[in-house]
C-alpha cells in the first residue's frame, strides 16, 4: 500500500482587488505634496559663472529676487522699483522668519544696483542672502 501526497488545488495569485484603492491614494498623495512653479520670470538675465556652488536643500524657505540686464527688478510675479524692495521683503520676512533671499542677477548688472538691493535687504532685516550662479566647467 503506497500513500500519495495530495496537493491543494489553489491558485497562487496576488490579490488585485485593492489595487485601485492604492493607486488612488498614491495619486492623491502626490497631488497634495507637489508644488508647481509659482513665478514667471519677466526679466532677462544670464547668471554669472562660479567655480564652486552649494545647493539649498529646503526650497520652501527661498524667496527669489531677479535683476535683469535692463536694471529691472522682479520679486515674485511683479516688477518693482528699488524703493519697494525693502517693504516687500520686510513683509515676506515677517510672514516667514527663516526666509532665504536668493539674488539672481544678470552678469552684466553693475554692482551699484546689487549693493542698493543689499542695503534694502539689510533694512528689511533679511540677512540670509544667497547669490545664484552657474557652475563653471
Amino acid at each position: 500500500m503506497t500513500f500519495e501526497k495530495r496537493r491543494a488545488k489553489t491558485k497562487q495569485e496576488i490579490p488585485t482587488t485593492s489595487m485601485p484603492d492604492i493607486v488612488f491614494m498614491l495619486l492623491m498623495f502626490f497631488m497634495c505634496v507637489t508644488t508647481m512653479r509659482e513665478v514667471d520670470v519677466l526679466v532677462q538675465f544670464k547668471l554669472p559663472e562660479a567655480k564652486a556652488i552649494e545647493k539649498i536643500e529646503n526650497k520652501r524657505l527661498v524667496s527669489y529676487i531677479w535683476v535683469g540686464k535692463d536694471r529691472k527688478i522682479q520679486i515674485n510675479d511683479s516688477l518693482v522699483d528699488l524703493g519697494k524692495v525693502e517693504e516687500l521683503m520686510y513683509l515676506k520676512r515677517k510672514a516667514l522668519p527663516e526666509v532665504i533671499v536668493s539674488l539672481r542677477s544678470d552678469q552684466s548688472v553693475d554692482m551699484g544696483l546689487i549693493t542698493d538691493i543689499q542695503q534694502a535687504l539689510r533694512k528689511a532685516y533679511c540677512l540670509r542672502i544667497n547669490y545664484s550662479a552657474m557652475i563653471k566647467v
